[in-house]
This record gives C-alpha cells, sequence and structure tokens, in this order.
C-alpha cells in the first residue's frame, strides 16, 4: 500500500503542529511531524525525514522564533537557504505546498507566492501588522472564488474559521494586487454573515487586508497560503457556537449529525489530489 504522505514542520515556535498533523490524518494521509532540521539534515539522503519522501508539505502556525524580526521572515530565510532547492523541486514534481498563518507568512516572504509566471523567488506581497495595532482572535466568515485553481478548495463557496495573529494585514503594490485578482489567485476573502466582501470593515475584515484577502494560491493552485487556521476547526465542537446550535437542533428534535468540522474539507481535497495524481491506494 501507498498512502499519500503529508510532513508537518515543527520547531523553534511553532504551535499549531499537532492539530494540523491531527487534521491530516482525519482527512486520509499517513501525517508525520517532523522538527525543521530533522528535515534539513535528511532532505536529499535516504532518512525517511528527507522531502523526498512526501507528497504535501505544511508550514503550520505559530510563533516561528517569536517574530522577533518579523513574522515569518526568519522561518523563511531557514528553509529558503538550507533546502530551497529540493523544495522547489518538491513543488516541479506536482506536489503540495500549504502555509497557515505564520506559514502563510514565512510563504511570501521565500517569495513562494504568489508565484507569478512559475517564478518562487521574489518577494511580491507582504502580510503586516494589522491596522488595529493588537493581536486578534476571533472567528471569521470567508468567501471562496470559485474560479480560483486552488487544489485546496474544491467545491468550497464559503467557510467559517479562526484567525488568530498580529501580522495578518494582506499588502500587495496595486499592480500586483489587480494581477491576484485578474488571474483568480486570490482564494478567500473575508466576508460578512451574508457572504458579500467585508469591504475593508472591521470587524468582517479583521486587520484591514487589501481587497479583503485572506489566502492566496500561485497559478497553478498547488501552493496555498491562508492567514485563518482550518486545522483549528476539525470537530465541530471547536466552533464557539456549538452549544447553542445543538441546543436549537434539539427543540426541532435533532441532533448535530456531523462531528467533523469544516476545516477538514481543505485538508481532504489535498489528500483526494495527490491520491488521484500519484495514482496512490485509498485509505482501508
Amino acid at each position: 500500500m501507498s498512502p499519500v504522505r503529508a510532513i508537518v514542520l515543527t520547531g523553534f515556535g511553532l504551535n499549531c503542529d499537532y492539530e494540523t498533523d491531527y487534521s491530516l490524518r482525519l482527512a486520509g494521509a499517513e501525517s508525520r511531524r517532523v522538527h525543521i532540521n530533522e528535515l534539513i539534515k535528511g532532505t536529499g539522503s535516504r532518512s525517511a525525514e528527507s522531502l523526498d519522501h512526501y507528497h504535501i508539505l505544511v508550514f503550520g502556525g505559530g510563533f516561528s522564533w517569536a517574530d522577533d524580526h518579523g513574522a515569518g521572515v526568519i522561518f523563511a530565510s531557514k528553509i529558503k537557504f538550507n533546502i530551497g532547492k529540493e523544495v522547489e523541486r518538491f513543488i516541479q514534481q506536482g506536489k503540495l505546498v500549504i502555509g497557515i498563518c505564520n506559514g502563510f507568512q514565512a510563504l511570501v516572504n521565500m517569495g513562494l507566492l504568489p508565484g507569478f509566471e512559475g517564478n518562487h523567488t521574489d518577494r511580491r506581497v507582504a502580510l503586516v501588522p494589522n491596522d488595529s495595532g493588537n493581536f486578534i482572535d476571533t472567528w471569521v466568515n470567508l468567501r471562496v472564488n470559485p474560479k480560483s485553481p486552488c487544489i485546496f478548495t474544491r467545491g468550497v463557496s464559503c467557510i467559517e474559521l479562526p484567525v488568530r495573529h498580529g501580522e495578518g494585514k494582506f499588502y500587495a503594490p496595486a499592480k500586483d494586487l489587480e494581477r491576484l485578482f485578474d488571474s483568480n489567485q486570490v482564494v478567500l476573502q473575508y466576508a460578512d454573515e451574508n457572504g458579500n466582501e467585508a469591504g475593508g470593515k472591521w470587524p468582517a475584515n479583521p486587520n484591514g487586508s487589501l481587497g479583503d484577502i485572506a489566502g492566496i494560491c500561485d497559478s497553478t493552485g498547488r501552493i496555498f497560503g491562508l492567514m485563518p487556521h482550518p486545522e483549528a476547526f476539525h470537530h465541530f465542537t471547536n466552533h464557539p457556537d456549538w452549544v447553542r446550535k445543538r441546543e436549537e437542533l434539539a427543540h426541532r428534535g435533532k441532533k448535530i449529525e456531523k462531528k467533523e468540522g469544516e476545516g477538514i474539507k481543505i485538508f481532504r481535497n489535498a489528500v483526494e489530489y495527490v491520491r488521484e495524481k500519484f495514482n496512490l491506494d485509498p485509505p482501508n
């Protein structure tokens, strides 16, 4: 049996690795948490930690190196200048990369996103301090671009996920911002409760992101970065309103039937894509 294998990076202040690893397992992947130093040491060798042995690479959330030099800056430098070529080969092989929160910041700093014209080295956009000047921890409504090539959001039209960050405002020069929209590389936008664009207004847009952008992909749709945390909604009880929803259903003689949180859709799309592309065996 050849399973879909995912690697979730850990170490140096990253703190969402357990939830991400668990979510990938729920989605059907064989997932492993691997320290960044172990990956650097093993990549290109016969080590079990070699990047060559995986199909999905996850840059997870947290506060790598305490964000002392800017969110995701050292994270990006550590990967780029040690195994940047191996990561590029990983991408060229048709495999998937996802960056969540601090991981998104790292992908942007590395230049993997937006990846215009297949260039994965130029830094063209940024994630800067929230307009409020404060760390935010809240749940947001997100609208998904149906025209986006993003592998991770296939079949998803809207989703509610938590955000927790101090530097999540998406910024790009006007010409690059326009290019992102024209090429449908804008995957997620902050929205109101009715699914309408937030229009830059707080609290629907929690950080002041230009264009209400919450997530983008490269032109292939195989590299995806987002500020919200899909791994933090792996079970229905993760949602702050789950008790109220349960009681509302109970009054109608019903109960919550789906235990899985909506965030798992993101990971399941990735697993199913890899399984089909590389002709891998489904789980038992």
